[in-house]
């Protein structure tokens, strides 16, 4: 497929119907944000599956999908997946098939004390829509649902072109029932093109299309030295705690400089867009005085190099501490890994570091592990160049060719399955989006120009031939 600007009469139509359609657009993702749908074990797993039903009636008003069911898969023998909405519509006369896929599970809210507004309460304040899921990932669904919209509204519903809705509902418990479900539906699925609508943008005013992705290695670990605890003044000095342990240990896994200290993690080096220091500190909320870590160049140590978090220890609180040595500390580590290296040889190094760095001869017991793999888009194939062009007629900008420092491990089930399909990872939040924090939101500009931006792709694929591998 040969790379071609739509004309500009069909163009000045697909810009109309989108912007007549906003309005609607914005309602109906206020409705699907106002579901508290957290995947997470504890929460009412009812509230997926309202969250599920809402998502089936949009896509069922299209009337252009042949199916649309709610869906599910097995997690293993003992549980099943979050349920999914799938729908389909076959391709006609040689027209390629595209897949978009999003998730309308959402983070839990956390405190809400540090919300501005109620969570599950969309609230538009400037520019921004505010509550969770309003970038992650709802605006993702709506922006596939409102891109169809405008294809039908500006060329009618009898087009040619397949097209395939994938609407997960564990996204952000994990997928961890991606792989089976995407092998019981492998027939619905395919597809020659995959849009995936859950990235961010390079900022506000400019697209990015992500075409690299960390991977992660997700674990627990209990580090134990005592049998049970004991009286701190009449041990201490003497006896190594675990809290002592734990703190030693973990002070390992890193060089003076903030740098990862584990041999045999990998970093890449690849040439990045313009960052400044200025820029990260920003967007990243540093505190005045705080200092950056690593070396090298900020985007290559974001998308290029590992990183380790430390994201939960359960230990004594300091309202309810006492004088005593602890005997066990469990902490729940999470590390991302640079394009390039396999996530099962990145738990093998952190493992044997740990072990092999653990103080007093402290006892080690890993758990929960919890792997995927980093991803490169490959940037050769006519799709990308394709969405480049709907990208620069949907913004009036160029896009960015972006790295993302976070994890999406399905893709890897994706390409396992479907190896001949041209991935396109994009999304519609921005660096103020906040996504997995409180005062989530979503740049009403950005979602706008985002829908035009998959009309426009729509639209080329239906009046090109072909695309090429």
């Amino acid at each position: 497929m040969t790379e071609t600007a739509l004309p500009q009469p069909l163009l000045a139509n697909l810009r109309e119907a989108v912007q007549a359609g906003l309005p609607t657009a914005i309602a109906d993702l206020a409705r699907l944000v106002r579901i508290p749908s957290v995947s997470w074990d504890g929460f009412d797993a009812q509230r997926v599956e309202e969250s599920a039903q809402a998502v089936k009636v949009l896509l069922e008003e299209l009337e252009v999908f042949e199916s649309v069911e709610i869906a599910r898969a097995p997690i293993d023998a003992e549980r099943a997946g979050q349920p999914a909405v799938l729908a389909r519509r076959a391709a006609r006369n040689g027209k390629p098939s595209i897949l978009f896929y999003a998730h309308h599970d959402v983070q839990p809210p956390g405190l809400e004390t540090e919300w501005h507004s109620p969570a599950f309460e969309p609230t538009v304040r400037g520019d921004r829509l505010y509550g969770r899921g309003a970038a992650d990932d709802k605006a993702g669904v709506m922006t596939h649902v409102a891109a169809i919209r405008a294809l039908v509204e500006t060329l009618g519903p009898e087009f040619d072109l397949g097209l395939v809705a994938f609407i997960e509902g564990e996204e952000e418990y994990g997928s961890r029932s991606f792989a089976n479900f995407i092998t019981k539906h492998r027939d619905q699925l395919a597809a020659d093109i995959i849009v995936i609508a859950d990235s961010d943008n390079w900022d506000a005013q400019t697209p990015g299309l992500t075409v690299s992705l960390r991977g992660n290695v997700i674990f627990k670990v209990t580090i134990s030295t005592l049998d049970h605890a004991s009286h701190s003044g009449m041990f201490g000095g003497a006896v190594p705690d675990a809290m002592l342990a734990t703190i030693r240990l973990l002070a390992t896994l890193y060089n003076d400089d903030g740098s990862i200290a584990v041999a045999g993690l990998t970093s890449r080096e690849t040439e990045t867009p313009e960052y400044s220091e200025e820029t990260l500190r920003q967007e990243a909320a540093l505190l005045e005085g705080v200092q950056p870590i690593g070396h090298g160049a900020v985007l290559n140590r974001l998308w290029d190099q590992p990183a380790i978090t430390i994201t939960g220890i359960d230990a004594p609180s300091v309202q309810n501490a006492s004088n005593t040595l602890a005997s066990s500390v469990s902490v729940k580590v999470s590390a991302r890994i640079a394009p390039g290296q396999s996530a099962a040889d990145a738990f093998v190094a952190l493992e044997a570091h740990l072990r092999e760095n653990a103080p007093f001869g402290a006892q080690l017991h890993f758990y929960d592990i919890d792997l995927g793999n980093p991803f490169l888009v490959d940037t050769a194939g006519s799709a990308v160049a394709l969405a480049k062009q709907a990208m620069r007629e949907g913004w009036g900008v160029d896009a960015v060719e972006m790295g993302i420092g976070g994890t999406i491990p399905f893709i890897s089930d994706l390409v396992e399955v479907f190896p001949d399909a041209q991935i396109l990872i994009t999304g519609v939040e921005d660096p103020d989006a906040r996504a997995h924090s409180p005062n989530e939101s979503l740049h009403l500009g950005v979602f706008r120009r985002a829908i035009l931006t998959e009309a426009v792709l729509l639209a080329k694929l239906e009046t090109a031939g072909r695309i090429a591998p």
